[in-house]
């Protein structure tokens, strides 16, 4: 979650030199052929920094990437068991 938090407070310039960072289209096409990852959700970020999940539902591999506004992708974490949950919210009113 950490390096989650460091890439977005990361500029641009210095992202571009991060050794897990690349053009989007090559991240995408490497997840895809070495781990058969595709992606499962995204979100938008702080600086318009895209958020995506990627994950392999027949391996359980998961990789989170943040791609910035020129296109960089950095990956941020990566595991395994991947899991689609859908969890419903608690009724208003209930003290949790």
């Amino acid at each position: 979650m950490a390096a989650g938090v460091f890439l977005f407070l990361v500029p641009v310039a210095q992202a571009q030199d991060l050794r897990h960072c690349a053009p989007r289209d090559q991240v995408i096409h490497r997840l895809a052929t070495k781990y058969g990852e595709t992606r499962q959700s995204m979100g938008l970020g702080a600086n318009n920094a895209v958020m995506e999940v990627f994950a392999s539902i027949e391996s359980g591999s998961w990789t989170i990437t943040v791609t910035m506004a020129n296109g960089i992708t950095c990956l941020v974490a990566s595991g395994q068991h991947f899991e689609t949950l859908s969890e419903a919210l608690p009724p208003q009113g209930d003290d949790l």
